[in-house]
C-alpha cells in the first residue's frame, strides 16, 4: 500500500514513456538527487569525500559503462580498465599539450578517445562471443599496459609512465577542494546516468537487449548484429573513458599505468554482476558494494577482535578482507543471481500489495 499506482493515469504517449511513470519513483529519485547536492556537502567531512564519495560516484559511471556493454548488449569485456587507462591519458594530454582548451572538453575528449579505442578492440565481437570474446577484450589491456609504458609519447616523455594534473578549472572556478570535486564527479554522473537511461530506452538500447537474447533471431528480423555490437562498445568504452578521466584527475591527481590494471576490469565487472546486469541501478548498488564494503570491514573487524579479546594484525585485516570480500560475492552469485537489483524489484512489488499477502 506505500507503493500505490492506482489513480496515476496516463492521458498521453509521452506522460507513459517517461523515464520514471511512476510518481514514487519521480519523487525519491528527485529527493535523491536533491539530497546529494545540498545535503551532503553539508554533513560530509573531507575524509567521507575523498575516501567515499568521490570514489564512489567515479565507481558508479565506470560501473555504467560496463553495464551497457555487458548488461544490455550481452558482450563480455575484461578490457575496462584499459579503456579507463586511454581515457585518463588522452584527457591528460589534451589539458597539457592544449592549455586553453576547457577542462570539461578535455574530459569529453578523452571519452571520445576511448570509444574509438573500444570500437577498435570491438570488432572481434563480430566474429567471436562469450569466453573468446573476454580473451579478445584483455587483449586490450594488456596492449594499454604496454602502450603507456613504452610509448613515451602518451606521458608527455616521462620516463615511469607516471603523470599529475592540477589546477583544475572550469569557467575560472577552480576546484580544489573535497566539496567541488565531488559536485564535479557528481554532476558528471547524473548527466551521463540520465543519457543511459534514455539511450536504453530507445531504439538502439532495444537492438542491444535482443543482439543479447538471441543475436541469430535480432539478424533474421533486420537488426544489424555489427551496427550493434560496435554502438555498444562505443558507448560504453565513452562512458568509461570519461570515468577512467575522472578517476585520474579528480580522485588520484598523478597516476601510473598499474592504477588501471587488470584488476580494475575485474573489480568493474564484478560491480555489474553484484549490482544486476541490464540494470541502471544496479550500477549503483553494485557500486556502493565494492567500495563501501572494504571501508566498513576495515572498522568493524578491529572492534570485533577487541570485543573478544583478540589482537587482529593489520595484515590480518587486509586478508580477512579479501576472505570476507570473496565469500559474500559467492553468496550473492548464489543466492540472487540477478544482483542486488532484482531484490530491489522484489521489495517494490512486495510494497505493492502490503500488508495483503496476496
Amino acid at each position: 500500500m506505500f507503493y500505490r499506482e492506482n489513480g496515476q493515469f496516463k492521458t498521453s504517449y509521452r506522460a507513459d514513456q517517461q523515464i520514471f511513470p511512476i510518481a514514487q519513483d519521480r519523487w525519491a529519485i528527485g529527493l535523491i538527487i536533491a539530497a546529494a547536492f545540498f545535503v551532503v556537502p553539508m554533513i560530509g567531512t573531507d575524509y567521507m569525500f575523498r575516501a567515499i564519495f568521490i570514489p564512489f560516484l567515479i565507481m558508479s559511471l565506470a560501473a555504467l559503462g560496463v553495464n551497457i556493454l555487458v548488461g544490455y548488449c550481452g558482450q563480455i569485456s575484461l578490457g575496462s580498465g584499459a579503456f579507463m587507462a586511454v581515457g585518463a591519458y588522452a584527457a591528460f594530454n589534451f589539458f597539457v599539450r592544449l592549455p586553453e582548451l576547457p577542462l570539461l572538453l578535455s574530459l569529453v575528449l578523452g571519452g571520445v578517445c576511448a570509444a574509438a579505442f573500444g570500437i577498435l578492440f570491438g570488432l572481434p565481437s563480430l566474429r567471436v562471443k562469450g569466453l573468446y570474446l573476454a580473451v579478445a577484450t584483455l587483449a586490450a589491456q594488456f596492449f594499454s599496459d604496454w602502450m603507456f609504458l613504452r610509448i613515451k609519447w602518451f606521458t608527455n616523455d616521462s620516463p615511469s609512465g607516471s603523470v599529475s594534473v592540477s589546477d583544475l578549472k572550469i569557467f575560472n572556478f577552480s576546484f580544489d577542494t573535497p566539496i567541488s570535486k565531488y559536485l564535479l564527479c557528481l554532476s558528471i554522473l547524473v548527466v551521463l546516468g540520465v543519457l543511459a537511461k534514455n539511450l536504453v530506452r530507445s531504439a538502439i538500447g532495444r537492438e542491444w537487449m535482443a543482439i543479447r537474447d538471441m543475436d541469430v533471431a535480432a539478424a533474421v528480423i533486420g537488426i544489424r548484429p555489427m551496427y550493434a555490437k560496435l554502438t555498444a562498445f562505443a558507448v560504453s568504452s565513452f562512458v568509461i573513458g570519461v570515468a577512467g578521466a575522472l578517476w585520474g584527475f579528480v580522485y588520484l591527481g598523478a597516476w601510473e599505468p598499474a592504477a588501471f590494471s587488470v584488476e580494475m576490469s575485474f573489480r568493474l565487472l564484478f560491480m555489474v554482476i553484484i549490482g544486476g546486469m541490464g540494470s541502471i541501478m544496479g550500477s549503483f548498488f553494485g557500486a556502493a558494494f565494492i567500495v563501501l564494503l572494504p571501508i566498513a570491514l576495515n572498522q568493524f573487524l578491529p572492534l570485533l577482535g577487541s570485543i573478544f579479546g583478540v589482537e587482529i594484525s593489520t595484515s590480518g585485516i587486509s586478508h580477512a578482507e579479501l576472505i570476507i570480500f570473496g565469500a559474500l560475492i559467492v553468496w550473492f552469485l548464489i543466492v540472487e543471481p540477478h544482483g542486488l537489483a532484482k531484490l530491489w524489484s522484489i521489495g517494490k512489488q512486495k510494497m505493492r500489495l502490503w500488508p495483503f499477502p496476496h
